[in-house]
């Protein structure tokens, strides 16, 4: 299955720009786009867990901590993407690439993962 994305609201909205810029057919759910402003947590990573989406976020501390609450209640995760906001856009932008064009989304069932990759 081809990785797909949920960007959480906190995310800034130039990774979704750069990355359908040079990969306009990636398939990026932009959570202010959508109607899910608002949405808690949980229930955006249980979106996510229905769609088979990635989470892409800048909230280290109450999103990967909802994240491990479903990994320990053996729900479903997809996987999540905490993203620095004091890294370069390019390197940001160029890991989001990687995984989406090198991997299958089932390799970051349950993972968290610390962007840009390194």
């Amino acid at each position: 299955m081809t990785v797909r994305f949920l960007a959480d609201e906190d995310l800034d909205a130039g990774i979704i720009q750069g990355l359908l810029r040079v990969a306009p057919q990636a398939d990026i759910l932009d959570v202010k786009s959508t109607g899910l402003r608002g949405t808690p947590d949980p229930e955006i990573l249980a979106i996510a867990a229905r769609e088979g989406r990635i989470v892409l976020t800048h909230d280290r501390n109450t999103m990967t901590a909802h994240a491990v609450d479903r990994l320990t209640a053996g729900l479903m995760m997809p996987g999540l993407f905490v993203i620095s906001q004091r890294a370069e856009l390019g390197d940001v932008i160029d890991s989001l690439l990687l995984v989406w064009s090198a991997s299958a989304a089932n390799e970051w069932d349950g993972r968290f993962v610390f962007v840009p990759i390194r």
